[in-house]
């Protein structure tokens, strides 16, 4: 496993496309392999668009989501994703005051809404085949690395042949707590100290669903929903 660069960044991205461009770069050399592009919504799905591009891959979803601490809903005690990956903090949900009851009924909310957001973003299809082939986990950036670790696992199940996680920005120190998860990781710039993923980014605009839907069915060479 090794983490690796694919060039030097030394400013913020404009936008998400302009941060896929980049980091499609980095995983050029994997075009031969055929891969699968997966990528979390909502930010991660326009920078894996350009991914997917690059490397004449299909693109699909894999959805997963952070489990917030009370009150403090961007603090993640774990993660959940489709297909039943999980990563649980239970150092950081103890010193919350989180019991085991209520952490089970939040991990079980957050599946409720993964299992919602895949039938909005995929309906009935299902995720590609993944068995024996390169996958390839993307996201606009990874600070604390839950919800990668979740999806990871997730995509992990489905028995690939090798599995790769991938971000424009990546949190230096988080880096080494991912190597278990995935075969190698991907990145432009992974600094130290790390702030906040916005903060390696000019526009930094929240992705609605609708925009998820219609850059999926672009990738797909279907029509796209007038809005």
């Amino acid at each position: 496993m090794r983490a690796g660069t694919g060039g030097r960044c030394v400013r913020p991205f404009r936008d998400r496309r302009e941060a896929g461009r980049a980091l499609a770069e980095a995983l050029r050399r994997l075009r031969p392999e055929a891969p699968v592009v997966l990528a979390l919504p909502r930010g991660g799905v326009p920078v894996g668009h350009e991914v997917a591009l690059a490397l004449a891959a299909p693109l699909e979803v894999l959805v997963a989501r952070k489990v917030g601490a009370p009150g403090e809903p961007e603090v993640g005690m774990g993660a959940v994703a489709e297909g039943g990956g999980l990563w649980i903090d239970r150092d950081l949900a103890r010193a919350a005051g989180v019991p085991e009851r209520e952490l089970a009924a939040r991990v079980e909310g957050e599946r409720e809404e993964v299992a919602r957001r895949v039938r909005a973003y995929r309906g009935d299809r299902p995720l590609p085949p993944l068995a024996g082939r390169t996958a390839i986990v993307v996201d606009d950036g990874v600070a604390r690395g839950g919800t990668a670790r979740a999806a990871l696992r997730a995509v992990r199940a489905l028995g690939p042949g090798r599995l790769l996680l991938a971000a424009p920005v990546i949190a230096g120190e988080t880096i080494e707590d991912l190597r278990c998860e995935a075969d190698e990781i991907v990145c432009v710039a992974a600094p130290l100290p790390f702030v906040a993923v916005g903060r390696w980014y000019e526009d930094f605009g929240q992705v609605t669903d609708g925009e998820v839907i219609d850059i999926l069915a672009r990738a797909r060479g279907e029509p796209v929903r007038t809005r």
